[in-house]
């Protein structure tokens, strides 16, 4: 599955250039490990176009360490790769690519 979740240019661009590898999240989807997480920039008013995609490696939902109704979900960033009709999401090594609408 893949979630499409808002986030402001500060923290979207912590992620992009690889900072952030996580995200303090209300716990209102079915999060799961395996699961997408695509972060599309958004102003405050409008998105910007930009998007990055990660893979949730780890959730905490522990309510010592988070708010109730949060979660905290560990990601690693990946590309999408495209075969022809067929689309598989891979591990990135070298930072979060970020993909643009125009």
């Amino acid at each position: 599955m893949i979630h499409a979740l808002k986030a402001i240019p500060e923290y979207f661009e912590a992620s992009a250039v690889g900072r952030k590898n996580f995200e303090v999240r209300k716990n209102d989807r079915p999060y799961s490990v395996g699961d997408y997480v695509a972060l599309n920039e958004w102003n405050g008013e409008n998105y910007t176009g930009r998007c990055t995609l990660h893979k949730i490696v780890y959730i905490l939902d522990n309510t010592e360490y988070c708010k109730e109704h949060y979660v905290i979900l560990g990601l690693d960033p990946c590309v999408i790769r495209a075969r022809g009709e067929l689309m598989e999401f891979v591990h990135c090594e070298r930072g979060t690519p970020v993909y643009e609408r125009k």
